[in-house]
């Protein structure tokens, strides 16, 4: 194997790497997400099951914009517009990325 077969093999595990502690942090991230919403509500529903259908929601498509919709249409009620909602996915994603580096 040259060095140059032994950088691309490296540059191939590093992008993996990255691309999985992405899905972890996203995934992290929308079930955090699910947990605020819940804390938004005074009914009855189980936070974790409605953390677990907002991780299920970005399976729907590509990007943020699943996720979005339905935590959008879920608040609706509430007043809280996508606007905060999309401060609040940025701030949540950063709590995850740093939750995933905790836990190593």
């Amino acid at each position: 194997m040259t060095t140059f077969d032994k950088r691309e093999e490296g540059f191939e595990k590093q992008f993996a790497h990255d691309e999985e502690l992405r899905f972890k942090a996203m995934a992290r991230r929308n079930k955090l997400l699910g947990l605020w919403r819940r804390a938004t509500r005074k009914t009855g529903v189980d936070a974790e099951a409605y953390a677990k259908e907002v991780v299920l929601a970005d399976f729907e498509e590509a990007g943020d914009s699943d996720v979005l919709r339905k935590v959008v249409k879920d608040l609706a009620a509430k007043s809280i517009g996508e606007a905060q909602i999309r401060a609040k996915m940025v701030e949540l994603l950063d709590t995850a990325v740093d939750q995933i580096k905790k836990s190593g």
